[in-house]
């Protein structure tokens, strides 16, 4: 493999925040190419990023021999038509989240990913961050004790021009709310840290804008290692804050409120005695703060096909955080509490969307 990986683009929304990363990371990428339905958009993306090759049709961009990595960042219900479409043109991927629709597309691009012999890595760019992978570290190192309980809240706010884009806020093309594609986050961390649940309850209403999606969530959930968990999720905030916060019996611990960098320092770490204390600032003295955000996976993911390792975050992390999400919608269609793991055999594996039932 080459020293320094060619990246093609699609999508110039959140592929902004994807080109400036790759551009902090010059010695690791080059973004060589970029595409985009609007060509305006496209070249003057291109121009502000040094890019020399665009296009406007993702057949194209799959045709570019010299790609090593193609990034998705279209809507959300083209990720896995173009995910597969990638794999099958010999390129690894980059794909925002969703990656996928279901349960059953998620399994079906783990078979993809394997006859390709390439990767797919999903984006969960908040996992990297110092304050969470500091708790990650007391986890681990067995400072943090017995979990009892996890708050976790993404109040943010969208107005009705956010909406005016064509495809958000509707089942076939945002394919859920923003327990979907805003609150995803704060479940993959909550995966990430404490691992998976066990059964849960979720109410949603919508509140804040007339779309036919939720917009307002409230999940009460029971963790696999017995603790419970509070996530809620709206888009009707004035302040816009992002928090996650774990109480462990030897230590509390609480993220900054930031809405879009929660996961970053600083968080704050509270010892149940001065015993512990000294444990939590004996650990986190060892702490090697490593990149963060886009940036961060963007980086371990080089290392990881330079090393031929997992990629950092794996289709099988992203196919866990879908199964949390198919839970919560069912739990909201049926009104009843949802056992997981969810398989082949469950009536939403095709699909949480209200008019998917298998």
């Amino acid at each position: 493999m080459r020293s320094r990986l060619k990246v093609g683009l699609v999508g110039c929304g959140v592929g902004l925040a994807h080109a400036r990363a790759y551009v902090n990371l010059p010695d690791k990428f080059e973004l060589a190419a970029i595409c985009d339905i609007d060509e305006s958009r496209a070249s003057e993306t291109a121009e502000e990023f040094g890019t020399a090759y665009t296009c406007t049709d993702f057949d194209a961009l799959c045709s570019q021999d010299d790609l090593d990595v193609i990034d998705i960042c279209t809507p959300s219900y083209l990720h896995f038509q173009h995910t597969r479409q990638a794999l099958a043109a010999g390129k690894h991927v980059i794909c925002e989240k969703p990656v996928a629709g279901s349960l059953k597309e998620a399994d079906e691009l783990m078979l993809a990913e394997v006859s390709s012999g390439r990767r797919v890595m999903p984006i969960f760019q908040y996992r990297f961050g110092h304050g969470a992978q500091k708790l990650r570290l007391l986890i681990e190192e067995g400072v943090a004790g017995q979990l009892y309980l996890t708050t976790v809240e993404t109040a943010w706010r969208r107005r009705a021009e956010y909406y005016d884009v064509q495809w958000r806020g509707r089942w076939e093309t945002e394919l859920g709310g923003p327990v979907l594609t805003l609150a995803i986050h704060a479940c993959d961390l909550l995966y990430y840290l404490i691992g998976p649940a066990k059964m849960l309850f979720a109410q949603a209403k919508t509140l804040v804008n007339p779309i036919e999606t939720e917009d307002c969530v409230s999940v009460s959930v029971e963790m696999a290692d017995g603790s419970l968990a509070s996530l809620s999720v709206t888009t009707g905030s004035v302040t816009e804050i992002s928090r996650h916060r774990f109480c462990f019996s030897g230590l509390s611990a609480e993220s900054n409120t930031r809405p879009y960098d929660n996961t970053g320092d600083p968080w704050t770490f509270t010892g149940d005695s001065p015993e512990q204390v000294q444990a939590i600032e004996k650990t986190l003295a060892r702490f090697e703060p490593l990149p963060e955000g886009y940036a961060g996976q963007f980086w371990r993911f080089y290392n990881a096909l330079q090393d031929n390792l997992p990629a950092p975050v794996t289709l099988a992390d992203a196919r866990a955080s879908l199964e949390l999400i198919t839970a919560i919608y069912t739990s909201i269609q049926t009104g009843q509490v949802v056992t997981l793991p969810i398989g082949e055999d469950h009536p939403k594996y095709v699909g949480w969307q209200p008019h998917k039932i298998g």
